[in-house]
């Protein structure tokens, strides 16, 4: 910054310093805007009319990444409140790995994989909002499967053998006074693309499905209907008590701490990248195409309204959540990192 002029310094010179005043300091090293809105914080880049503070965020292919394409299309635009550089992984593991080391600043991820998180990190990581429900559907080359009472005696096909499908399968078959271990046959598959094979071909009458898989199996054997919505079943069998949440959006607490108004900026307007994903489905769609989330816009079409897509945060996102904790927590302790998180891993912006 200049000094102040003394008296007496000539007209000349004083028209000169306002000159390169108004001439602006773009490319200057350790230029700092002063206006309102700007940041101080150190991790910023500056767009000529305000600061922004960068940010590193990660998404998962499949449900969980829909609601961030509207907030991706933004940032590629510059309409966005901070300045994103996103990522899209192929697998929650991907992203554990950027997070632990620092490398994803916010993460969109399954939500047992966040509890993962707090506890293998110390503590490092807060969940910011919850914003995908339940995604599972059981379907049925058939019509005999109305309620869950009738999966009794049945062979159900799933994948996520050790993982969420296979706690919240029990669960609501538990609930249903229908024992798991011997009053079903659970069939597990590696990977959902051979789910989906085995209902095509019809090797597999009943399974527990995924969108967008949902969607694309349908697409290969029009004989193949959805028997039962999971997110339902949760609901009736936790008597309202607990919310399948399967997806939520987490971030490094550390960057929490350097920058809350950017955190709160991102949370802002992903919320409003949620909601648009429901008011222009097929603007979602084609974005969700072009960002890898879901490899084709027609099956994005198809898949976003059964994704269950939501915000929830504060409050509220630790009340109705902490019921499916314990859920997972009952039925396998390491699903959730061995332990349930304290209230510390909920991020609240009012507290």
């Amino acid at each position: 910054m200049m000094k102040k002029t003394k008296r007496g310094v000539s007209l000349l010179a004083a028209a000169l310093s306002a000159a390169l005043l108004l001439a602006g300091c773009s490319g200057t090293e350790g230029d700092n805007s002063s206006q309102a809105g700007g940041s101080s914080a150190p991790a910023t880049t500056t767009t000529g009319a305000a600061e922004k503070v960068e940010a590193n965020v990660f998404a998962i292919k499949g449900p969980t990444g829909v609601g961030m394409v509207n907030l991706m299309a933004a940032n590629d635009e510059g309409a966005a409140a901070n300045q994103y550089t996103f990522q899209v992984a192929s697998s929650p593991e991907e992203v554990v790995a950027k997070v632990a080391n620092g490398e994803a600043d916010i993460a969109a991820v399954p939500t047992n994989v966040a509890a993962n998180l707090y506890k293998k990190t110390e503590g490092k990581v807060q969940m910011l909002a919850v914003n995908t429900l339940g995604v599972l559907y059981i379907m049925e080359n058939g019509n005999t499967i109305q309620s869950v009472a009738d999966l009794k005696g049945k062979t159900i096909y799933s994948t996520g053998q050790g993982a969420n499908p296979e706690y919240v399968l029990r669960y609501i078959l538990t609930k249903n006074g229908i024992d798991p271990d011997k009053d079903v046959t659970i069939e597990f598959r590696s990977e959902n693309d051979e789910l989906a094979t085995l209902l095509a071909t019809g090797e597999a009458k009943i399974a527990l499905v995924p969108e967008p898989n949902v969607t694309t199996v349908k697409a290969k054997n029009a004989d193949l209907r959805v028997a039962l919505d999971v997110n339902e079943e949760w609901d009736k069998a936790s008597g309202g008590e607990s919310k399948l949440m399967m997806g939520c959006v987490v971030a490094r607490s550390e960057f929490i701490e350097e920058h809350p108004d950017a955190v709160d900026a991102f949370l802002k307007e992903y919320k409003a990248s949620i909601e648009k994903a429901a008011s222009d489905l097929e603007g979602t769609a084609t974005l969700c195409e072009k960002y890898g989330i879901i490899p084709k816009a027609a099956v994005a079409k198809a898949a976003i309204p059964n994704c269950n897509l939501t915000y929830v945060d504060g409050d509220a996102m630790m009340d109705q959540i902490k019921g499916y904790f314990q859920v997972l927590y009952d039925a396998n302790p390491k699903s959730i990192g061995g332990a349930l998180p304290d209230d510390a891993f909920y991020y609240n912006a009012s507290k």
